[in-house]
């Protein structure tokens, strides 16, 4: 669906009304009647109608999501609201999925950062710890702003780059910022995809992702779990794939998941026993969906 308060805000400042639109630029009245119902006209239609309103295309319609979720959080972030859904999001997993990786700020200090740009840091705090922090919000941003598009490796990569960019990994010249690692790693003392293999194994990954008709919350951990054993990027990659996870949720009107920093050795466990025993992390994932729910019930947000 789409709304196109923009332009009947514009129409109206200027005292326009439809047929004198239609009119003046030659637009049917079959296209009017779709503006009513709220379906997309085409880009040469609506810039038509800018330029005669003297206004940007973009000013006069926007996407509305059925998914109440996704569109509480862009309505929120475009207005920086503060106190609801987006604000809690962006300072819970920002928080729980660096501290998981070993961030030494604390809840409150992410929470600093988000609200008044500013940070206490007190004794040892890595630089890095603080930017991305700040990366992590605007990653944040990025998934909301492309949660309907379909999943590709151009979207995960540039979730890594924001993530990554400006740190000191980023000085480093084998460290590919943005793109599939250069070097062999290991997790835990597992294996993971060799550079050579990584593109591959990710084009295959996604394709099959991709075909469903239709995706479950089951899928988007399975999704999350073979990510993770693919390991594409040098680092950043529990950060990217719990993004990706939240991306895909939104994407297919799924309650998202938040790991808890406290829960990360039940998370641990279920990604490195997945290939055979894929309850563990499923079971910790679905709490994290609960962990969600408790902060849509407290925010007295309806969900399915």
């Amino acid at each position: 669906m789409f709304s196109y308060d923009g332009l009947y805000q514009r129409l109206k400042s200027k005292g326009i009304t439809k047929t004198d639109l239609t009119s003046a630029i030659g637009i049917s009245s079959r296209t009017i009647a779709k503006i009513s119902k709220g379906e997309k006209v085409s880009q040469r239609t609506l810039h038509k109608i800018a330029d005669y309103l003297e206004c940007d295309a973009e000013s006069l319609c926007r996407s509305i999501s059925q998914n109440v979720i996704l569109q509480m959080l862009r309505d929120e972030k475009e207005a920086r609201l503060s106190g609801g859904l987006y604000h809690e999001l962006q300072v819970r997993m920002t928080y729980n999925s660096n501290h998981i990786e070993g961030s030494k700020l604390t809840e409150d200090q992410t929470r600093l950062i988000f609200e008044t740009n500013t940070i206490d840091v007190g004794d040892g705090v890595p630089v890095d710890d603080i930017l991305e922090t700040v990366h992590h919000f605007r990653a944040i941003d990025c998934v909301i702003d492309t949660a309907e598009e379909t999943l590709s490796e151009e979207i995960i990569k540039h979730l890594h780059y924001i993530l990554k960019q400006d740190t000191r990994d980023s000085t480093l010249s084998w460290f590919a910022v943005g793109d599939y690692k250069r070097r062999a790693n290991m997790v835990g003392g597992r294996e993971t995809a060799r550079p050579k293999d990584v593109e591959k194994r990710m084009h295959a990954l996604l394709a099959e992702y991709n075909a469903k008709e239709i995706v479950t919350i089951e899928d988007v951990i399975a999704l999350h779990a073979e990510f993770e054993y693919i390991h594409p990027f040098q680092d950043g990659n529990g950060r990217v794939g719990r993004l990706v996870a939240l991306k895909e949720c939104l994407r297919h009107n799924i309650i998202p998941f938040i790991i808890e920093d406290s829960k990360k050795h039940f998370y641990y466990r279920g990604l490195s026993e997945w290939r055979t025993e894929k309850g563990w992390l499923t079971d910790t994932c679905l709490d994290g969906q609960d962990t969600f729910i408790r902060l849509l019930d407290m925010l007295d947000i309806p969900h399915q």
